[in-house]
């Protein structure tokens, strides 16, 4: 009796194990034949209005594009203007008591020695340290040579989401690439999808996004883009790999199952 009873709870165990990896195997094809195709085109409509929710597409609203252009504020496509409380490190060449380390206020302003309150905002660095070796030079200094340096900006830094392994806000420099900035949150989670990597940008107010394949990056067959402050960048997941993975949990269930089936 206890023998029978054993071989049947042998034959239920395995029963589910069977059922569970029968389920996940199913679960594997239809998504490796519902995956996201790669291009920006192909896009689902889910997907779409998922990146209008993360990027604030209800103003003004989303537009894929093959490649984004840099933000309409960058000084030729490179550098972006300074901005409200960005912290600058000013250096007045043989004139100590000048040096300052300062934050634009949130009027634009920074106040220096001797010369007082001077616009930065929306400007460059160097723009910024002509303007400010004019107002020296004036009055005061004879040859004024000044140097900025940017300590820390508020407006160059991007948030970085979905499959990376730290989600977060980074700080970007006047030269930061996609891979570089994904480096940044950690790289990518096993479940990610390299492949579905989206970016998001404010060009003139319009938003914009674009898909890019980091294995297409890795290769060369496609140029690593530059970030800027304020981009959005959204990792996608692989529905394929997560069903890779419920496989795996299954096939442990069923070899557990199997053994508990042998060993009661």
């Amino acid at each position: 009796m206890g023998g029978q009873l054993m071989r049947d709870h042998g034959l239920n165990f395995r029963h589910v194990a069977f059922a569970a990896a029968a389920m996940a195997v199913s679960v594997l094809t239809a998504c490796s034949t519902a995956e996201t195709p790669s291009s920006a085109a192909g896009i689902s409509t889910q997907e779409v209005l998922a990146l209008q929710g993360s990027a604030g597409g209800e103003a003004g609203g989303l537009r894929i594009v093959r490649d984004l252009p840099p933000p309409s504020n960058t000084q030729n496509g490179q550098e972006q203007p300074l901005a409200p409380n960005d912290v600058l490190e000013i250096d007045v060449f043989q004139a100590d008591s000048l040096d300052r380390t300062v934050q634009i206020d949130a009027s634009g302003r920074v106040n220096m020695p001797l010369i007082g309150p001077i616009v930065a905002a929306d400007k460059s660095v160097r723009t910024l340290e002509q303007e400010i070796e004019t107002a020296y030079g004036r009055n005061h200094l004879q040859n004024p040579d000044v140097t900025i340096f940017l300590k820390e900006s508020f407006g160059q830094r991007v948030t970085i989401d979905g499959e990376v392994v730290n989600a977060g806000v980074y700080p970007v420099s006047a030269n930061s690439t996609l891979m570089e900035t994904i480096a940044l949150a950690g790289g990518f989670r096993p479940i990610a999808d390299q492949s579905q990597v989206f970016v998001y940008r404010d060009v003139g107010g319009q938003k914009l996004v674009a898909n890019y394949d980091i294995a297409e990056i890795r290769t060369g067959r496609k140029p690593n883009p530059r970030i800027y402050g304020g981009d959005v960048i959204i990792v996608f997941t692989s529905q394929t790999k997560v069903a890779i993975q419920n496989l795996k949990d299954a096939l442990g269930i069923a070899s557990s199952a199997a053994r508990l089936a042998v060993f009661p």
